[in-house]
């Protein structure tokens, strides 16, 4: 994830995009779920983003972190937002979460740059 950020966030977003074309009608069902799970509620829009890279670092999907860093990044959240849910999600996921962490505040850093 280090080597280049935003060409790894491209590459992610063209697989969700080969994705949808080959099931359209299940990409249009998760587009939808995903709108409504991310609409500003008690909880803002970047928050809601934080809160999915917290899981993504837990179940250590790296292409799922890169996309809720950048939306949450898009959204406003500053770095320190991101620590400090990152610190949940070590919390919660030990070790393993612990290496995902770094690679999402890494990544949080790069497409900062």
């Amino acid at each position: 994830m280090a080597a280049d950020t935003k060409e790894n966030l491209t590459a992610a977003k063209a697989r969700m995009g080969a994705f949808a074309k080959a099931s359209p009608n299940v990409m249009k069902a998760f587009g939808q779920l995903a709108g409504a799970a991310t609409t500003e509620g008690r909880f803002t829009a970047a928050q809601k983003e934080l809160l999915a890279t917290a899981i993504a670092v837990v179940e250590g999907c790296e292409d799922c972190i890169l996309y809720h860093v950048d939306a949450a990044r898009r959204q406003g959240a500053e770095e320190e937002e991101l620590v400090e849910a990152l610190a949940i999600a070590v919390e919660m996921g030990g070790g393993p979460a612990l290496m995902y962490a770094g690679k999402a505040l890494e990544c949080f850093r790069n497409l900062s740059s």
